[in-house]
């Protein structure tokens, strides 16, 4: 179980990270009267949903946190 939810983290960090760095690029290439996801979704649209994917990393590391320290203290 604790392997799973290393490697969701890391995929969720990822991927996050990965739609942030496509909303910079589409946010450059609107400047230019160009677009890299042809108009599905603006740049701050995708920042939010990489927000929503760190939102979630924390959650988990956090959970994670919580129970090594209860683990700790019994």
């Amino acid at each position: 179980m604790n392997t799973l939810e290393t490697v969701v983290r890391r995929v969720l960090l990822f991927a996050a990270f990965i739609v942030a760095a496509i909303a910079v690029f589409e946010r450059i290439l609107n400047f230019a009267g160009y677009t890299f996801v042809r108009g599905l979704y603006s740049p701050g649209r995708l920042l939010e949903i990489a927000a929503i994917g760190l939102l979630f990393v924390i959650v988990l590391q956090l959970r994670q946190i919580r129970i090594s320290t209860s683990s700790m203290r019994s």
